[in-house]
């Protein structure tokens, strides 16, 4: 053990003197917090109770150490609501019995461990979840601890403004923007029936109020949005929730998790939806309920490894086969069984959250199965369900994922567009496995993959884990770990090889298992060097990019305390303590807490609390994020919305310190002088995408009956109406010198560059509002606007960059050097026209950054979509000597290269540099004049408003 804690003091070192929790939950940065204080007392009889207060509530985050006596007699749940009713002097629960719903009791030996939803008048609360652990043995209860989250400070109104119609409408249209909105494509013509392609691949289903916890409360409606992204083609599942009272999409996050990091590539549903989707229409439901007549028979069958493996078999009569599907596991308990499905050929969007037509369990004439079901991943699949279920049920005691003997279903063999699908998923119901491709085996194929993808399961149905943020980070870890566990100890590999942290190292059909591995537990990762503040648009807000710092520390503990204590204390945390928005702090807290319920030495529990030092998992850790910028306003505590710059000056939308409020426009200098100013009214709209030129600021409300285009001028005076509409979405809003450009998105996915002049009372569209036509992502400069086009040419369309003189009228169409598929923003200066342009839509998303005169001559590419430093570009923005992009590298070295950074170009294209080296997402980048740059920044976990006024270089 000493060597292995030297090896470590080399790669993760602590950060000493840092106090405080943060867990994020939402790209609005909504921080839920727990205090490092540890407070004697609180109303125990049985000596002083162990307490970590909750922050921005009266309620505990955690009390432990205590043995309160409990109502003997009714339920758990009843005599858990009564323990927090008669001591409301800690807890500060008015009305347990009213306010808390239970969810969930775990029983295990004489230990009860109760989940409690908490209501805000008869509201769900959105992550309010409060746990009370006791003991039950010779007709006696005790409480011996609580932990988790209730808002005591909730004081919403819940009564709804906005209609679930409406709140549905924009829900999908947000979800549409995110997807879409940054490039004009050949693909979204308005060809049938007059509705854009785009359009009908969204649905949204409204799932009820929910009180998003920040500050006093938001209301929210809670929309589902679900279908096909109609650039790539990969399913959508996206949790959106919308303000209830001027409705605006105040969080959204993807349902969607896969093994790897690419959110695109597969899909994990949320629980609830994904029951419904397959409840009462699957093969395997008919099965249960017929029910079965024996155990069955032991067969066998060859994994990817050339090993023969056992397998659970039955055998079935009408198709004269032995089938994978295994009832001996659970046959003492539920009778339900592990069942591994043949879905080659399935789409991996015709099996996300529903049960595909159609397929069959894999059979074999014999109880001997063949080379079929191993290249399959049948084989790997089956007895690897088999292991998972095994293991949870020998080392902690729980039947089946949910601890009450589900069924465990597995799909193998899923494809995307036909071709490899090299991931794998967990969506409520079910594990789906892509077939792999020439480099990878199916994904089935690692023992540590299963484990993983089941685990996500456990974490469902015990601490449910909002996979978001810190919280989803913490899922993942968490799943990263029992899948590791599993994988390390049915192989018997010893802690300290140096290949035992990896996970999916085996599935490579060449590479080695560290050139294949997705991560390594073992790689040394801490808060203050590797911890990546990103948007939820990104990885979910980093589940996978930063669930290495947690899910080293755990396998820190595991490789010091021994995989059998280890193991325990992480189940016990998870089952017992953690709770949905906990983060990394809160994680640490339970762990801690668990290892001191079973009893572990002061030496061991050492252990535990260094290693999560080491890892910088300590309180208050978020404070020592460090940056290169200078700040211009810090916590916007917003989503959804841009940052615009011109004339020395910047406006942003910015909510309260804690999140709560509508959004209002503000602006201040870019200088930082002066202190910045209120341009919106405050009025319980969400004002939004303003831009300036330094003289006028003009923006967006959203409002429960429409959408308003505004302006005022920054010296001060009325508030004007420039557009309005309750039928569409307006987004990318510029202005110059009495003129106002704006790119407005139907619900039917059309889209129209629209501008006002001083003295218009109706906008002018640039392409007439024509239903054939779109344009989008407009710039404006000079009395010059430059925009994306979609235009009819014979049978067939056309994207391009086009440029309209407001003097003249003179529209002048970009030359091009190919053919492009999809135009993306656009930038104009009084020398030349910038977008971003895609000519290859198979490639991994590269783009060019493309030039040309104002004639539309001399085109050039700044940087070309092919070859060394290709860009994946998604935003530019231009000043008269500079252009910048926000990037994400797909093939990256590193996690942080992998995250939007800005770039920025001579405007001639002689220089190219990196703006800042922050270790966080970069995004809505505006020029600010010369080469300054004002933009959104996620380094240090919050959304703040920074800026740079030269590159930083080249950031190696």
């Amino acid at each position: 053990m000493t060597d292995a804690r030297s090896r470590r003091a080399g790669r993760a070192t602590s950060k000493n003197g840092i106090s405080g929790a943060a867990a994020l939950i939402g790209a609005a940065a909504l921080l839920v917090t727990a205090a490092p204080a540890h407070a004697a007392g609180g109303g125990g009889n049985d000596g002083p109770a162990e307490v970590i207060p909750g922050k921005g509530t009266s309620t505990p985050a955690l009390v432990d150490g205590i043995r309160e006596a409990a109502a003997s007699s009714g339920s758990a749940a009843d005599a858990a609501r009564g323990h927090l009713a008669g001591k409301r002097g800690r807890y500060r629960i008015a009305e347990p019995a009213r306010d808390l719903k239970p969810v969930q009791t775990l029983s295990s030996g004489a230990s009860e461990t109760v989940r409690l939803q908490q209501k805000h008048q008869g509201v769900d609360v959105l992550g309010g979840q409060y746990v009370v652990r006791m003991e039950h043995k010779n007709g006696k209860r005790v409480v011996t601890g609580t932990s988790g989250k209730y808002f005591t400070g909730l004081k919403a109104d819940t009564r709804a403004e906005v209609s679930e119609k409406l709140a549905v409408e924009r829900a999908v249209a947000a979800t549409l923007h995110d997807l879409v909105g940054k490039r004009l494509a050949k693909g979204d013509a308005a060809r049938t029936k007059g509705a854009a392609p785009a359009a009908r691949s969204l649905t949204g289903t409204a799932r009820g109020l929910v009180v998003v916890p920040k500050g006093p409360g938001v209301l929210t409606h809670h929309v589902t949005v679900r279908g096909t992204d109609p650039a790539t083609g990969h399913p959508v599942l996206r949790e959106v929730y919308v303000d209830a009272k001027a409705g605006y999409p105040v969080l959204q996050y993807s349902g969607i998790k896969t093994f790897g990091t690419d959110p695109g590539t597969g899909a994990e549903a949320l629980r609830a939806r994904a029951r419904a989707a397959a409840a009462d229409t699957s093969k395997a439901a008919a099965r249960a309920a017929a029910g079965p007549v024996s155990p069955g028979v032991t067969g066998s069958g060859v994994k990817y490894d050339g090993t023969t493996v056992e397998l659970g078999l039955v055998k079935d009569t009408a198709r004269n086969e032995y089938v994978m599907t295994d009832h001996a596991r659970m046959w003492d308990s539920s009778k339900n069984p592990v069942t591994t499905w043949d879905a080659r050929g399935k789409e991996v969007s015709e099996v996300e959250g529903r049960w595909p037509d159609g397929i069959k369990e894999f059979g074999s004439p014999t109880p001997s199965f063949g080379k079929d079901a191993t290249e399959a991943g049948a084989v790997d699949a089956h007895w690897a369900a088999g292991k998972v279920y095994d293991y949870y049920k020998k080392v902690h005691g729980r039947d089946s994922l949910d601890g009450r003997g589900m069924a465990i279903n597995s799909l193998v063999g899923v494809t995307e567009f036909g071709g490899a699908y090299v991931n794998a998923f967990w969506d409520g119901t079910k594990m789906v496995y892509g077939g792999g491709d020439q480099d990878y085996k199916t994904l089935s194929a690692d023992l540590d993959v299963v484990g993983h993808e089941m685990t996500h399961g456990v974490v469902e149905h015990t601490a449910d884990l909002v996979y978001a943020g810190q919280s989803g980070a913490l899922n993942e870890a968490l799943a990263d770990y029992f899948g590791n566990a599993i994988a390390v100890d049915a192989a018997g590999t010893a802690m300290d090889d140096p290949d035992a942290g990896l996970l999916g190292g085996n599935l490579c059909r060449t590479k080695t298992p560290r050139q294949c591995a997705f991560r390594d537990l073992n790689d040394g990762h801490t808060t203050s060097k590797n911890f990546l503040g990103v948007g939820f648009g990104t990885d979910n807000g980093g589940v996978h990019l930063n669930s290495t710092i947690f899910s080293g520390a755990l396998w820190d503990i595991r490789e010091d305390l021994g995989r059998t204590l280890a193991d325990k204390i992480v189940y016990k945390a998870l089952a017992e303590y953690m709770t949905p928005l906990d983060g990394f702090t809160e994680g640490r807290d339970a762990v801690i807490a668990a290892a001191k319920a079973l009893g572990v030495s002061a030496k061991d529990l050492n252990v535990v609390q260094r290693s999560f030092n080491a890892h910088g998992v300590v309180p208050n850790w978020e404070q020592a994020l460090g940056v290169d910028t200078d700040v211009l306003s810090a916590k916007l505590n917003t989503t959804g919305t841009e940052a615009g710059a011109g004339g020395g000056w910047w406006t942003a939308s910015r909510s309260n310190d804690d999140g709560s409020e509508a959004y209002s426009v503000w602006a201040g200098r870019v200088d930082g002088s002066g202190a910045p100013k209120l341009i919106s009214p405050n009025d319980g709209r969400y004002h939004v995408s303003p831009a300036t030129d330094g003289k006028t600021v003009a923006w967006v409300a959203y409002g429960k009956t429409g959408t308003d285009v505004l302006s005022r001028p920054l010296a001060g005076g009325p508030v004007k109406k420039l557009y309005s509409t309750d039928t569409a979405t307006v987004y990318n809003v510029r202005v110059e010198a009495g003129t106002v450009v704006f790119d407005s998105a139907d619900l039917l996915g059309g889209r129209h560059v629209g501008y006002v002049r001083t003295g218009d009372r109706q906008p002018t569209w640039v392409d007439g509002d024509r239903a054939e036509l779109s344009t989008a992502l407009p710039s404006l400069s000079g009395g010059r606007m430059a925009y994306a086009t979609l235009y009819p040419e014979g049978d067939d369309y056309r994207v391009g960059t086009e440029v309209l003189d407001l003097a003249t009228g003179k529209k002048t169409l970009m030359g091009q050097l190919g053919k492009p598929e999809n135009i993306g923003q656009t930038g104009i200066n009084a020398t030349g026209v910038f977008w971003l342009v895609d000519e290859t839509p198979d490639d991994k998303g590269q783009v060019a950054v493309r030039r040309a005169k104002l004639d539309g001559t001399g085109v050039a590419d700044l940087s070309p979509e092919k070859g060394a430093g290709a860009l994946r570009a998604s935003e530019l923005t231009a000043s008269e000597s500079a252009v910048t992009v926000t990037d994400a590298q797909p093939d990256a070295a590193g996690y942080n290269e992998s995250l939007p950074k800005l770039w920025q170009f001579a405007a001639d294209g002689s220089s190219r540099a990196r703006v800042s080296c922050n270790r966080g997402e970069q995004s809505s980048p505006a020029a600010a004049g010369g080469k300054q740059v004002v933009w959104i920044d996620g380094t240090t976990s919050s959304t703040d408003l920074v800026t740079r006024t030269r590159p930083a270089g080249t950031c190696s």
